[in-house]
Order: structure tokens, then sequence, then C-alpha cells
């Protein structure tokens, strides 16, 4: 998968173009090469007969049949070696003289230049060679061939054939492993933005993309998109602690409007202004609740609170939860298992990782008709330590599964429920205090009630003892929440963190 995935890449796919141009020239310049000394060699071949056969013309014309054999004999016995091929013959093909005895066969040819093998066939006693030859007819009905042994310029062009073969090869070759080098080195860098952009985008926006030095264009780019994410860090720290600083500076004068609310409920005696002013005091409650939520998981997201982790038992704290939540799902009949796994530890704040369970088991609870069905699991698979709370509820689409931990988002079944859209804000915040993922399904797959699993896996507790380092608050709201810890914890709870689904 990992050589596919190379192969699809465009820097391979550059390299492979760039490697058919390089082929595609080389083999242009060998085939002019071979064409020009093939051709040379030829052409040299044919001129030398020419030669010869002006000469043997000039000594017939001087000295008659007779001179002409005279000089074939003394040219084949000058040529040892056999290099120049001569037959002279009578109409019937009588031999004359020559160092062959027979014509070669289908020795006719409108240009007279034939190509043929010297073997037994014409006569010929030494080993298989080619030879290149004109055949004419001389006044009198006799037949001549003059030719030349080829054996070496043939030999010759099968070398030269050869090594165009061989450079070819190496060049495709060698252009092959340079493309899937650079591709692989280019295929890297790009893997490493990628990598990272990923990381990122699952909320880790303190990491930046690493740089070489080289000041090369994987370099620039990355410092670009560095300096992009800054500034949006910068930003989002910005509307964050705007939003935070509203949230705790109306809190106090919301927190003396619901003290007066209570008070003046205390002395009204008429009924409908009692009910009127009860009224008033809760919508004060949720609002307190809200900004006190809004306060909470600030400071879950700055790490405020995991400056302490120590090893905790998932299932025992699970079963308190469950223990918690077990009146309000009788109230509604119904069904509550538990299947809960003994001794999966982890490492984390219990407080925090309660407040997780206790979260997700109640929008459990809120969002699953009468009679429905909840499930809670605690289990461990390999490192992890498992988390699970089914549900058979109105689920949520798949095209807003991730939307559903931003803050105040709620599903459009639910908005006609009691909530504020902050409750699986706080379990992303905790999750990722504690090094674990989310992971949203729906619980029966097709149905018009599909219902929701919420699967939160966490690194099980191995033994060694880690501490969690906590990234430092805001400075401009470490008194601030400080000074609030409390009254945020204690309206953590309930309706103030409960999101739709």
């Amino acid at each position: 998968m990992k050589l596919l995935s190379q192969l699809r890449t465009s820097t391979f796919q550059l390299a492979l173009l760039y490697m058919v141009v390089f082929a595609t020239s080389v083999f242009l310049l060998l085939a002019f090469i071979y064409w020009r000394t093939a051709g040379f060699m030829a052409a040299q071949t044919d001129e030398t007969i020419e030669a010869e056969i002006a000469g043997l013309a000039e000594q017939y014309r001087s000295r008659g049949v007779n001179g002409l054999i005279t000089i074939i004999r003394e040219r084949v016995a000058r040529d040892p070696n056999a290099k120049s091929i001569y037959l002279l013959t009578t109409d019937d093909f009588l031999k004359l003289a020559g160092n062959i005895d027979a014509w070669p066969k289908d020795s006719r040819s409108e240009s007279g230049w034939i190509n043929f093998t010297l073997d037994e066939s014409v006569g010929w006693t030494g080993s298989t060679r080619l030879a290149r030859a004109r055949v004419f007819e001389v006044q009198g009905g006799l037949r001549l061939l003059v030719g030349r042994d080829v054996d070496e310029l043939t030999n010759l062009k099968r070398v030269i054939e050869a090594a165009i073969n061989w450079g070819m090869g190496i060049t495709l070759a060698l252009a092959l492993l340079g493309g899937g080098l650079m591709s692989r080195s280019t295929t890297r860098r790009i893997e490493v933005i990628n990598t990272t952009s990923r990381r990122i985008m699952n909320g880790h926006l303190s990491l930046r993309i690493p740089t070489r030095g080289t000041d090369d264009d994987f370099d620039q780019l990355a410092e670009n998109l560095n300096q992009m994410l800054d500034r949006i860090v910068y930003l989002m720290e910005g509307i964050r602690h705007v939003s935070d600083s509203i949230a705790h500076d109306l809190r106090t004068p919301l927190t003396r409007l619901r003290n007066q609310l209570e008070n003046t409920l205390i002395t009204v005696n008429n009924e409908e202004a009692r009910e009127h002013v009860g009224q008033a005091v809760a919508e004060a409650d949720q609002l307190l609740a809200t900004f006190n939520a809004l306060l909470r998981i600030a400071r879950l997201e700055t790490r405020g609170n995991a400056a302490d982790m120590k090893v905790v038992s998932l299932d025992e704290l699970v079963t308190d939860a469950c223990e918690l939540y077990e009146a309000p799902a009788e109230d509604k009949q119904q069904v509550f298992e538990q299947s809960l796994e003994q001794g999966v530890m982890i490492e984390g704040d219990r407080d925090l990782l309660f407040q997780m369970v206790s979260n997700l088991i109640d929008n459990a609870i809120k969002y699953t008709p009468e009679h429905g069905r909840i499930a809670v699991a605690v289990r461990r698979e390999g490192s992890e330590a498992i988390f699970e709370v089914s549900d058979s509820g109105i689920g949520i689409p798949d095209d807003e599964k991730e939307h559903v931990f931003q803050r105040f988002y709620r599903v459009g079944k639910s908005r006609s429920l009691p909530g504020n859209g902050l409750g699986l804000s706080l379990v992303s915040a905790v999750a990722e205090i504690h090094q674990g993922r989310i992971v949203l399904s729906d619980t029966y797959p097709g149905k018009a009630a599909p219902g929701l699993t919420v699967t939160v896996r966490m690194p099980a507790f191995t033994g060694v003892h880690k501490r969690i380092k906590a990234t430092p608050a805001d400075p401009g709201h470490a008194g601030s929440e400080g000074k609030a810890g409390a009254e945020a914890t204690e309206g953590a709870s309930g309706s103030g963190l409960e999101t739709a689904q």
C-alpha cells in the first residue's frame, strides 16, 4: 500500500514524465549514432565493392576474358582471409575463377545487390559468415559476382544494438530509481506536513510544522503555515478570553439578581406572583449554570485542573456513577444494563472523570424515551481503557456528529429539550486532558431511532506512573477563575452541562 501511495504522488508522476522525455531523447540520440555509424560502414563496404568492380571492368576491357580470369585469381591469392568474394562463371554457371564454387540462392535482385551467407551451399570451406555482393552479366554470356565479407560489420551492428538496448535499460532504471528517490524524499516532507496538520485538526493547536533550515520551498511553506496557525490561535484565544471574561463578569450580578428574586419569592404572598418569581429564579439558575460551565470548560482547556494525576479504578468510578443514575432511569422505566470489567485502571483526575462519566450517562437517560434501553460498559482492549455508553434514543445524524463537541451546538431534534449545548464540550475537554479520544456511532444503524453509542478510549495504566503536566492557565484569568472555582464546580453538574445529542 505504501508503494502504491508513492506511485500516485504528483512528484513520482512528474519524475516518470521526465524519465519518458529523457529516455526518448537518449533513444533518439543513440538511434542517430547507430544510423550514422552503421550507415557509414555499409556505404564504405559498397564503395569498396564498386571500386573492385571498376578495377575488374578496366582489366576486362584491356585484357579480355582471360585477363579478367587472371586478375581474379591474383586477387584471391593475395587475399588469404577471403575478405573479398569473387565468382566468374559461364552462362550455365560453370565456374571459371573465384573463391566460392556456386551462386548463392536468391541471387537475383533488381538493384544487383544481394546479401547471402557464406556456407557449404556456395562451396565455402571456412566458418559460416555473412557477405554482400553485386551481380551483373559480362559480355559473352559470362556472369560475375563481386562482394565483401560483412560478418564483422554485422557483428558490430549487433554490438551497437545491444549497447543501445542496455543503454536504454540502464537509462530507464536510473531514471526510475532517481524518480523514486526524489518522490520518496518529497513525499516524506509532505507527509510530515500532512501528519502535523491532521494532529492540529484533531485539537493539538500547539503543534507546528517542523522545518529543516534549508529555506527551500517546503521550509517556506511550513513557515507560512506556522505563521497562519499562530494567527489563528491568537484570534481563538482572544475570542475565548472575551467569552470567559463575559461569563465571569456577568456571573456576579446574576448571582445577586437570583438572590434578590429568591428573597422576593419568600415575601410574595400571591400565588400567581410566586409562580412568576419562581420561574425567574429557575431561569437565573440556568444562566448561572451556563456561565459556570463555560468557566469550567475554559479551565479544562487550559489544563489548569490537570496538575495532579493519580491512578483511578475506572470500573469503580463508573459503578458509583451508575448508582447515582439508577433512580432517574427507573423513573422512566428504562432498562439500565451494566457490563463493567474489573481492574481497569487509568491515570487521571477522579473528579473530572466522574463528571465526564456522569454527563454521558445523564445524556443517555435524558434523550432515551420511556421503556428504552441504556447500556454502560467498561473494558480494556490492549493498551486502552474503554468507557462506553449506548442508548436507544433519537441519536445524532452522521453529518452532525463532528459538530456536537462545539460549545452551544445542539442537534435540531433536541432543541425543544432542556439544555445549553455544553455537556459534550466538557466531555471532550476532559477526554483530551486524559489523552483520550471519543468515537460516536449509531447503536442501531438504519433504524428510525438509531440511538447513540459514545465510546471514550483512554490510555490504560501500565504500572509506570507518568505525571501529566498542565499547561499554565491564561494569566488574565488566573485570579478570577481561582476565585470562582467552587461555584463553577458546583454549577457544572446538572442542566448547566447538558447538551443535545
